[in-house]
């Protein structure tokens, strides 16, 4: 026997409002668009934050790091008016994210040449860490949530797994691939950084700058997918079967017959 769950237990996608995956595309976007305005109009630096520090590169750094702090917040707002419980880790994780850029925005990184030894620049070194690692963890989680099942409990009685997702659909599946490849990238880049002992060994003072544009761009790509993967709902499960089989109906039992006496006690006919 199969019984209606209550709205709050049906099972659908992290699904955002089409306005709040617009915009946070958009923000992205012109996060990219910045960075690259940097690369083609400025001269090349080792690292991105680097351009920040050559004149007028300050612009298009803080313009795309407060662009993709802005497509994370948004993504978080859309994911928090659908999807408030099944998105919860995804958007703390967005949020560190966005935080991470927006410290890394106010304080200035040192340059690449010289050590770390201002309090900006460290400030700057671990915000950006936190960005690296935040993003692919909040689109893995994501994908994961959206395409997990679910079980649902009603009081008095437990209505089990409400089956398998309907929708493990090929955008969740581009969402892990691009969260894998920028973790990917994450590990590649702190290899070859030089601050690394590593880098030595794979001679990381080659190329680690073009793993950080890398990490950048995949992790940029990362958050625009997230929302429009979000964008799309998913179908509803919107029956389960109960966990005990429905007991069989009861043999009626007729009733007895009454009998009649007159007024001697003997019964009548």
């Amino acid at each position: 026997m199969s019984e209606p769950l209550p709205a709050d237990d049906m099972v659908t996608d992290a699904v955002a409002p089409g306005g709040v995956v617009a915009g946070a595309v958009t923000c992205a976007v012109a996060a990219a668009g910045a960075l690259a305005y940097a690369e083609v109009t400025l001269p090349a630096q080792p690292l991105l934050s680097d351009y920040a520090l050559v004149p007028g590169g300050t612009i298009p750094v803080l313009g795309g790091m407060l662009a993709l702090a802005g497509a994370c917040v948004l993504l978080a707002y859309g994911l928090a008016a659908r999807a408030p419980s099944r998105s919860a880790a995804t958007r703390v994780l967005l949020v560190a994210a966005a935080g991470g850029l927006m410290l890394g925005a106010v304080f200035p990184t040192d340059p690449s040449a010289a050590e770390i030894s201002s309090m900006a620049g460290e400030i700057h070194r671990w915000a950006s860490a936190v960005v690296f690692t935040a993003l692919p963890v909040a689109g893995w989680v994501l994908a994961r949530d959206a395409s997990a099942p679910r079980r649902a409990h009603r009081s008095g009685s437990a209505l089990g797994d409400a089956g398998p997702r309907l929708s493990v659909a090929p955008r969740w599946n581009v969402v892990r691939a691009v969260s894998v490849t920028s973790a990917l990238a994450l590990a590649a880049f702190l290899a070859a950084h030089p601050a690394s002992f590593l880098s030595p060994l794979i001679g990381g003072d080659a190329y680690y700058g073009l793993l950080e544009r890398a990490l950048a761009l995949s992790e940029i790509s990362l958050v625009a997918l997230m929302a429009l993967a979000s964008a799309r709902r998913g179908r509803p499960a919107v029956t389960c079967a109960s966990s005990s089989p429905a007991a069989p109906p009861l043999p009626r039992v007729p009733e007895p017959r009454r009998e009649q006496r007159d007024g001697r006690g003997n019964v009548a006919a």
